[in-house]
């Protein structure tokens, strides 16, 4: 789950104060190592130097004993025996650790001998010590303080902008409340960008709630105002049939103007129901799959007048469906218009089961490209003296998955399409 601002930025903190010790303290601690080295080396080359201008005035210039500092000197040619067994066999000219000793030599060369420094470094070394711990404990709660400071300073500027994104996080798309991200409920403190930022929100809030308002208007206004003169169609042709002096041919057709008047409300009941709030159910009622799918297929038997296609229905234990009938309809409808607009010799065989409807056709097929775009609003492809506007398969899909019942196609060109309806629940 993706971290919120504020904690991101008390992490960064952290982590800025956890890498500014460790670069303070190693700082510190070879800072104290390189003035140790230094402090020492001065202090022992002076007392040399001290030595060889006393033994440049008299050969028998005394050798410095102190309590922390004893000299030895060693004649140009002279054997070493009169050093400590430690000092035996240190070359390096200058300053040197000797193993297993906590003193330290300072070895200086001349013409007339060499002249050995054993120097004892306790008090150096205890006093770099706690003045180095003493500079590391300031250093660390300076900076520790600092980083506090400067972390609750960010927070109080940021808490203004995580209050807003908590305020649109729970806003609902059908009602935002544009007073959630008004000023006077803002925590700490409000910048220029916070105003501009809350401002945007509550126009975004005022638009996005007038947009839901005209949707529902118009949901509201269309369910009536297309279905009206739909139902004066339908009481006009119903009582021209019901006349014993309407010729035959008139006859056929008003009832063709009856059948597309019924298509043509099942589409608009289709796109009320895709234009409806999902939380919002459609009517539904329990009916059997056959009753639909037998009367889709008599819809479109004379779309194969003039064609030498057979069209068959097989019911494997077609089930009863808790739903708006008129919406498996224009799904059903939809898809054996297809396969009879795109068939012209062959086979149309319709399979009911329990869990899928499926629309097997022997017609031109449909190409990889083709298959991939087949449900997208106005696809088209070039197929050449075909009628269709491009929507059907974008509608049934939309409708499959809004019901929870979705549509699958598989296509081999010039040899047929087979569409699945499945009930998965």
């Amino acid at each position: 789950m993706p971290q919120g601002l504020p904690r991101k930025i008390k992490l960064a903190f952290i982590a800025q104060a956890l890498i500014g010790s460790i670069v303070i303290t190693l700082g510190i601690g070879l800072a104290g190592f390189a003035v140790r080295n230094l402090v020492l080396e001065q202090r022992m080359q002076r007392e040399a130097d001290a030595f060889w201008a006393g033994y440049a005035r008299n050969p028998q210039h005394p050798l410095p004993i102190t309590s922390t500092t004893v000299g030895y000197f060693v004649a140009a040619g002279a054997s070493e025996e009169a050093l400590p067994a430690a000092a035996r066999g240190v070359v390096r000219q200058g300053m040197n650790e000797l193993p297993g000793d906590e003193r330290v030599m300072l070895v200086d060369r001349r013409k007339a001998g060499t002249f050995y420094l054993l120097y004892s470094s306790e008090l150096i070394d205890e006093a770099i010590v706690f003045t180095g711990l003493g500079s590391l404990l300031l250093s660390l709660l300076t900076m520790y303080f600092i980083s506090w400071l400067t972390y609750r300073n960010t927070k109080r500027l940021v808490t203004p902008v995580n209050r807003l994104a908590a305020a649109v996080a729970h806003w609902d798309p059908r009602d935002p409340r544009a007073a959630a991200v008004s000023l006077e409920d803002l925590p700490g403190e409000i910048g220029s960008e916070v105003l501009q930022l809350s401002a945007a929100l509550r126009g975004l809030a005022q638009r996005l709630g007038d947009f839901v308002q005209r949707e529902r208007d118009f949901t509201r206004d269309a369910s009536h105002e297309l279905r009206t003169p739909l139902t004066v169609i339908r009481v006009a042709t119903d009582l021209m049939l019901g006349d014993p002096e309407t010729p035959v041919r008139a006859q056929r057709s008003l009832a063709r103007v009856q059948r597309a008047g019924r298509d043509m409300e099942a589409v608009i009941d289709a796109f009320l129901i895709l234009a409806r709030e999902a939380e919002v159910a459609p009517q539904s009622e329990e009916f059997p799959v056959r009753e639909i799918v037998d009367h889709e297929v008599e819809r479109v038997r004379p779309m194969l007048t003039g064609k030498e296609v057979e069209l068959s229905v097989t019911d494997d234990g077609a089930p009863r469906l808790l739903a708006p009938p008129h919406v498996l309809s224009v799904m059903v409808g939809n898809l054996l218009s297809n396969a009879v607009r795109f068939t012209d010799s062959g086979r149309i065989e319709v399979r009911l089961a329990r869990d899928r409807i499926e629309i097997r056709d022997t017609g031109i097929g449909m190409s990889a490209e083709t298959l991939n775009r087949a449900f997208d609003p106005f696809y088209r492809a070039d197929f050449s003296g075909v009628d269709g506007k491009g929507m059907g398969l974008s509608i049934v899909r939309r409708l499959g998955e809004r019901f929870g019942w979705p549509v699958q196609l598989s296509s081999v060109p010039g040899q047929g399409t087979v569409a699945v309806i499945r009930f998965n629940r």
